[in-house]
């Protein structure tokens, strides 16, 4: 027979339990939640990934679509919300596919997919939808990943962060400073929570500019390590698509998903042997302990507040048991470098964009005079409230009158001046034994729209990571004293990813500065039980 004795301590010794059970749950506000921290809700059934997908239709809608207009989505897909039930049932019935099961991803517009238009942000292709995915695309559809939606960017991924077909993105920590492009929508969706993760496309700092102009982590993969087939081209010498998100665990796990070889992109075959499917492995708080980290210091001293962050990022590194070396690099490659990048990049995309319009159907643009043409007939606003584009547009020329693929001033940069600057980096590395090379990746705050410059600036680091190929990881820093996002690059030697995912987890989490910006704030009811 039980005594009320025992009978009473059974009572209270539940409620000492569900005491702790909740104690444990945590609350994360829903713009901090990482992959990990939605699979671990999944898993307790707190969070479904059609509640998921409303909280990020939610965010468009209010930020997007109304208040402050950020203008960073082109086009929603409407089949989202049925596609994360059908996911829901599927983790019932058979468990996730991947850590991305159920999680909406945004896209830049100019990654394929069969079942939304691919514009590349021109009305010169508006509604022109191409017959397959991506393989990177197609690559997320296989791992669960929902895609969301498509983003504005600069139109063809060049130019200032405006599209003919799009319009102006605007930044959500400052509505009259540039997001920075080409990835401009990626960079302030992603700010603003629209989702967990976004791709952009770099070819000449296009993932690394909107990553520290919105105050995100982004990552310029190695060149080949993700394939480029079924993106429209810029430069194919230099392009490579890249994660976006909030966290470094966010963009080491969308990376893990994405990478493997490729039949249609032989630039894949570099990376065979190369990649893994699981970077998340890499990510130590303490791997900067030991480290050796060269900080670039030709890129500093353009702006004081940008510079005052870095000093307090390199101090933050050496409280971590870093050691930190100044690196200069050579003056005929600071000077150079603008140059060699233009006379790869104009003429490739002369003739890759005809080889990607080759497969546009009747009625649309097929080479390059086609689209200066057609540019010449959109004289004012269209029903979108988007319209004529001249800075892109006047671009169009330049790029035509740039030469051939066989042209000597091409085949001397790409033959002979690419592998020499390869070979300045890899001796820089070599000589100093660094683990990477850190520097501000933009060395100015966001300018404002009306004074923003074309990429690439010349007085940033990042064309230098697309001359060599190599990978470029980028990571919140700090703010200017006007509350403008800082980002520092952590640049190393082809397929160095593990490292550089290594050493910038390291820092975020010594660091942690990011933060939702001021004119996307938190929505009621939007926070994230993790058990």
């Amino acid at each position: 027979m039980t005594s009320k004795r025992s009978c009473g301590l059974a009572t209270v010794a539940a409620l000492l339990i569900g005491y702790f059970n909740c104690a444990r749950a945590a609350t994360v506000d829903f713009d901090a939640a990482t992959v990990a921290d939605l699979n671990q809700a999944f898993k307790a059934g707190t969070l479904t990934s059609e509640q998921l997908v409303q909280h990020c239709l939610a965010r468009v809608e209010a930020y997007d679509h109304q208040g402050p207009k950020i203008n960073a989505v082109i086009m929603l897909n409407p089949k989202a919300l049925e596609t994360a039930r059908a996911l829901d049932a599927e983790r019932k019935s058979k468990g996730p596919r991947s850590p991305l099961h159920g999680v909406p991803v945004l896209l830049k517009d100019n990654f394929d997919t069969f079942d939304m238009p691919t514009t590349g942000g021109s009305v010169l292709l508006e509604n022109w939808v191409p017959p397959n995915d991506a393989f990177v695309v197609k690559k997320l559809r296989d791992a669960g990943a929902i895609i969301l939606g498509k983003l504005n960017l600069s139109e063809f991924a060049s130019g200032t962060a405006h599209s003919s077909l799009g319009g102006q993105t605007l930044n959500p920590h400052d509505l009259m400073r540039t997001p920075s492009g080409s990835s401009s929508g990626t960079g302030a969706a992603i700010a603003a929570a629209y989702a967990p993760i976004g791709l952009g496309t770099d070819t000449g700092g296009s993932i690394r500019g909107p990553t520290s102009a919105n105050g995100i982590v982004g990552l310029k993969p190695t060149h080949g390590l993700m394939s480029r087939d079924g993106i429209i081209p810029l430069a194919l010498s230099f392009d490579t698509g890249g994660p976006m998100a909030r966290s470094v665990y966010d963009v080491a796990v969308a990376l893990g998903v994405m990478t493997g070889v490729d039949s249609a992109d032989p630039a894949t075959q570099k990376s065979k042997g190369k990649f893994t499917t699981d970077y998340t492995q890499f990510l130590k708080t303490g791997a900067l302990k030991g480290a050796r980290i060269g900080i670039a210091r030709d890129f500093l001293g353009a702006d004081p507040d940008v510079d005052w962050v870095m000093e307090s990022a390199l101090e933050s590194m050496r409280k971590a048991g870093a050691t930190i070396v100044d690196v200069r690099f050579p003056k005929w490659l600071l000077d150079s470098k603008p140059e060699f990048y233009a006379a790869v990049r104009r003429p490739e995309f002369v003739a890759q964009i005809s080889q990607y319009l080759a497969a546009t159907g009747p009625g649309y643009p097929k080479n390059i005079q086609d689209l200066i043409e057609r540019s010449n007939d959109v004289r004012s606003l269209g029903p979108r409230g988007a319209g004529p584009n001249p800075v892109r547009w006047n671009l169009f020329k330049k790029e035509a009158e740039s030469g051939k693929l066989d042209d000597y001033r091409y085949l001397s940069v790409r033959d002979h001046a690419l592998p020499m600057v390869r070979a300045v980096v890899e001796g820089i590395l070599a000589a100093e034994k660094l683990d990477a090379i850190v520097y501000p990746t933009s060395s100015r705050r966001p300018p404002l729209m009306a004074e923003a410059p074309p990429s690439p600036d010349s007085a940033s680091a990042v064309d230098i990571a697309n001359l060599t190929g190599f990978p470029d990881l980028i990571v919140p820093a700090g703010f200017t004293t006007d509350d403008l996002p800082v980002g520092i690059s952590f640049f190393g030697p082809a397929f160095s990813e593990p490292k550089l995912f290594a050493l910038g987890y390291s820092f975020e989490q010594a660091t942690r500065v990011r933060r939702l910006p001021v004119h996307t704030p938190q929505l009621e009811n939007q926070s994230i039980n993790v058990p």
